[in-house]
């Protein structure tokens, strides 16, 4: 299959997408935008495979309206007033035929992940009132989308377990419902090993040191940092010759400086920095407390060779980390966090090497972005596609 997937991706398109993103905001330069950053990054790939790509968003740097120039990239069209995450509401759907809806989270996740976040409460710590509010209308939405995603023609996730989700518990038919997994781009994430010396030592890296953990994403806290924050704060003592490398942004980012030497916090880079960043890690760390989505940071590590060690999530055990050779999973909590980094320590930069060698045999064929322009080719019942991005808080 990998020989032909990579001849089809230079190929025109057997059938030409309208594609309709609605997004509450579209990435600029280098800063992390979460889902919507993965929306950039999908239907910019479709547009220059030929694709009708048409982004509907906030005003760009203060403009009311803006066209991208080129055919070869999405047409931004910015619209006044509050942004709102459901671009054709299921009452208006029902009139389109073969509309299928590509989802980057649905609410039973979301609700999953106001009560991983809230486990990281103290015990005597109480409930905010946001909180509250947020999981109390998460069971409402839940309720709600079983009623209403029936009125969708169709339904893409983006990983195994939302797919289970939509059939098993949103009753979905499993012949509307279909698994396309968000891949990346192998010119921006490959395996270059004199890179990544050259970026240890651009960064300040020492030469003995044993061990380099990397990060990368927007620094808050349902992205887990609360957890590796505390985590490594702790290892750093009993491991002297063990780094961190911070590679984004967000309110952690300080906090992350204040550890001292054996953290190196980075800011938000453009993906040619990225791919720097993940060849000069021996492991990528991810301890988000968000089941919903999947993170690219994660295909974007195993493109580059490197192994990765994540929360134990569904949509991250079941697409991800098939495979215990790929890496290590733990519990979303400080503890089972901290054993496990200790496990990667004991472990050593050459046994992380060979999972590494094994995460990009993997990835190449199935994690490619190309490889949803492939599946999208056996799709023939989309006629109109609507990509679905959460508002973000």
């Amino acid at each position: 299959m990998e020989s032909s997937l990579f001849s089809e991706i230079h190929q025109p398109p057997p059938l030409k997408l309208r594609v309709a993103v609605f997004s509450r905001k579209w990435p600029i330069g280098t800063t992390p935008g979460g889902m919507e950053r993965h929306a950039y990054t999908l239907h910019t790939s479709l547009a220059r495979r030929g694709h009708q790509v048409h982004v509907f968003t906030s005003p760009l740097d203060g403009e009311s309206s803006s066209l991208s120039p080129l055919f070869s990239s999405p047409q931004i069209h910015c619209h006044e007033g509050e942004p709102e995450s459901v671009a054709l509401p299921h009452w208006l759907a029902r009139d389109v035929p073969n509309l299928a809806v590509s989802w980057h989270g649905i609410a039973l996740e979301s609700l999953q992940s106001d009560i991983y976040q809230d486990l990281t409460r103290k015990s005597n710590e109480p409930i905010s009132p946001a909180a509250n509010r947020s999981m109390r209308g998460d069971v409402l939405k839940v309720l709600n989308e079983i009623r209403f995603f029936k009125s969708y023609a169709h339904h893409v996730a983006i990983s195994d377990s939302c797919g289970e989700m939509l059939r098993d518990v949103y009753q979905i038919p499993r012949n509307r419902v279909h698994v396309i997994v968000n891949g990346v781009d192998e010119d921006d994430f490959r395996e270059d090993v004199r890179l990544g010396h050259e970026f240890r030592s651009k960064i300040g890296v020492p030469p003995n040191a044993s061990l380099v953990l990397g990060v990368a994403g927007r620094l808050v806290k349902d992205k887990g940092h609360p957890l590796l924050y505390e985590a490594f704060s702790k290892l750093k003592t009993k491991y002297p010759n063990v780094y961190l490398i911070v590679a984004g942004s967000g309110p952690w980012q300080q906090r992350y400086m204040d550890l001292g030497a054996q953290v190196l916090v980075l800011g938000s880079m453009s993906p040619s920095e990225l791919r720097a960043f993940y060849n000069s890690i021996d492991i990528f760390v991810n301890p988000t407390l968000r089941p919903q989505g999947l993170d690219l940071t994660l295909m974007e590590a195993m493109m580059s060779g490197k192994p990765v060690m994540a929360s134990r999530f569904p949509s991250i055990k079941g697409t991800i980390v098939v495979d215990d050779e790929f890496g290590y999973m733990f519990s979303p909590n400080v503890e089972s966090l901290l054993e496990t980094l200790e496990m990667v320590v004991m472990e050593g930069s050459k046994r992380l090497a060979q999972r590494g060698k094994a995460c990009r045999e993997y990835a190449i064929p199935c994690l490619l972005l190309g490889r949803w322009h492939w599946l999208m080719k056996g799709c023939s019942f989309v006629l109109r596609i609507k990509h679905f991005v959460p508002i973000l808080n």
